[in-house]
């Protein structure tokens, strides 16, 4: 599906993403209309909605919160692709918006740890390693949107964890 979305020239306004809520939430709140690189401002976003709202509810409400937006996601990235007529647009971010909250809430909190998540997940995601790709290419939708980058999230929480073993992040 990437591919795909690659080669279409569609580039919306930001004006275009604020006419339906859909929109507004698929491209991550406008963010996915920043080039280049709008996957990561995407999770620039994630990270400064997790850092402002997020890091202090329990655990039962983060696992809520991920579970709604992620329903959220699966809604907003399906309407938004069907009104592009492209199923995966670069632009639409809240999949690396709901996926980093996934990586943020699993790590060490404090700013090189983020950062080492950050620099891990956008890796994970722009990659792609086997079984992403295959999420990516797999299954389609909104759900697909989103799917493949809980994936490139699990890869970035695996190193997270080996760097916490060897006690990178004392």
């Amino acid at each position: 599906m990437v591919e795909q979305a690659a080669s279409v020239k569609v580039r919306p306004s930001l004006r275009w993403v604020y006419e339906a809520p859909s929109r507004f939430i698929a491209f991550g709140f406008g963010t996915g209309v920043l080039y280049p690189g709008p996957g990561t401002w995407g999770t620039l976003l994630g990270w400064l909605l997790w850092v402002v709202l997020w890091q202090h509810l329990p655990d039962l409400g983060v696992v809520l919160l991920l579970v709604f937006s992620f329903a959220l996601g699966c809604w907003a990235c399906q309407r938004t692709g069907d009104d592009l007529g492209v199923p995966d647009h670069g632009g639409m971010n809240w999949d690396e918006v709901v996926a980093f909250w996934l990586v943020l809430w699993l790590s060490p909190a404090g700013f090189w740890a983020q950062l080492c998540a950050f620099a891990l997940f956008r890796f994970f995601d722009i990659v792609k390693p086997p079984p992403v790709r295959y999420a990516d290419q797999r299954f389609s939708g909104g759900f697909g949107v989103m799917f493949d980058d809980i994936v490139a999230a699990l890869y970035a929480l695996l190193v997270m964890a080996v760097l916490v073993r060897l006690g990178a992040f004392i």
